[in-house]
């Protein structure tokens, strides 16, 4: 019953956005891709409960480069490139704000995590020009399958498989896979690891970085 409501509400939601993606391909040819995105993701953002996380996943699903249907956005979340891609059973927590990201199957975001497209999104070698005039790089920032970034990261370079991301850390080097990694800049601080068939183990360990 429970998949069969969820695929109604879904197929609603669908229904309920196509005026946005309507709107979205106009305003695409006017401001482009991305500054259309902003707009509607922006007027999106401020729709309470799991309604609005339908709806935000209806209208992605028709914007970006790939959103699965069984993701979940939450209140307040902005996304700015078009060539973004989320995949399945990604939870994206409450004001999180996402650039030129993939976030892999099972990633977990908690609230306000910030994933930029990359760390030169504007470029600073020169002093005669404002900042805000010189070009920058943009690179897409992948967060490995089943990774949880904690409350308020930053996340700057690619996260490895199964990491973690501890709460307010600024990830600014990519990490490996399987570790908890934390601080500013996050440095690893444990390896995750599977725990042996021994009887009476934990499903799961942390182990000290040895690295």
């Amino acid at each position: 019953m429970k998949p069969a409501i969820k695929a109604t509400c879904r197929l609603l939601a669908a229904i309920a956005v196509l005026p946005l993606a309507i709107t979205h391909q106009i305003l695409s040819r006017i401001v482009g891709p991305d500054g259309s995105l902003e707009t509607h993701t922006q007027l999106l953002a401020w729709l309470p409960g799991t309604l609005g996380s339908y709806l935000r996943v209806a209208f992605c699903r028709t914007a970006l480069e790939y959103c699965s249907a069984s993701a979940t956005i939450g209140f307040g979340t902005l996304l700015s490139k078009v060539g973004a891609r989320i995949e399945a059973n990604v939870y994206i927590g409450p004001r999180c704000m996402l650039g030129l990201v993939t976030l892999q199957q099972d990633v977990l975001l908690g609230p306000a995590v910030q994933i930029p497209s990359g760390p030169q999104t504007h470029g600073t070698a020169r002093l005669d020009i404002p900042i805000r005039q010189q070009p920058g790089t943009q690179v897409r920032v992948t967060v490995g399958r089943d990774s949880w970034i904690g409350a308020g990261a930053i996340v700057l370079a690619d996260v490895g498989d199964q990491t973690i991301v501890g709460a307010g850390s600024i990830v600014t080097k990519p990490t490996a896979s399987r570790v908890v990694v934390v601080g500013n800049p996050a440095a690893p601080l444990a390896e995750r690891s599977c725990a042996t068939t021994m009887a009476g183990q934990a499903p799961g360990k942390l182990q000290e970085y040895q690295g």
